[in-house]
């Protein structure tokens, strides 16, 4: 009873984060081995706050000491492993965003050269080209200039 509050802090903190994640449960990204490892974590999360004195009897059979001590090292992995993943998918949506770019802009280059151009018809000619401006259209055009 001596450490009710803290732990119940910790256990909500824990449970939201669980029920955060579960509302996003079926989104396709959330990849199948991603929720079992969470889920795994919110239960070990739960359970060491629950016996801090196992994680520390833990602790002493790894060779570490206390159990805060092994918290901060997992905690440091797991740290190391979330920025490599976020790293690597944002690697992966970076690479995807140029490659949409680069299509867009093939085809909208495609579309600006054949509106420009014109289009090669279907019979393999060129459409004819627009016919010249009438000789009074060209005075009009120069009396606004001057």
């Amino acid at each position: 009873m001596k450490y009710f509050w803290i732990q119940l802090v910790l256990i909500v903190g824990s449970v939201s984060m669980a029920l955060v994640f579960i509302r996003t449960w079926s989104q396709a990204k959330n990849r199948a081995w991603k929720r079992i490892a969470f889920s795994l974590f919110v239960v070990v999360n739960v359970y060491a706050v629950l016996r801090p004195t196992d994680v520390t009897w833990l602790a002493q059979q790894l060779g570490v000491g206390r159990g805060t001590d092994l918290v901060l090292y997992v905690m440091v992995l797991a740290m190391g492993f979330l920025t490599l993943n976020t790293f690597l998918r944002f690697r992966s949506l970076e690479k995807k965003i140029t490659d949409l770019a680069r299509t867009v802009a093939i085809n909208e280059g495609t579309r600006h050269n054949d509106e420009r151009l014109g289009a090669v018809s279907a019979a393999g000619t060129a459409p004819e080209p627009e016919a010249a401006p009438a000789a009074g259209a060209k005075a009009d055009s120069d009396s606004v200039k001057a």
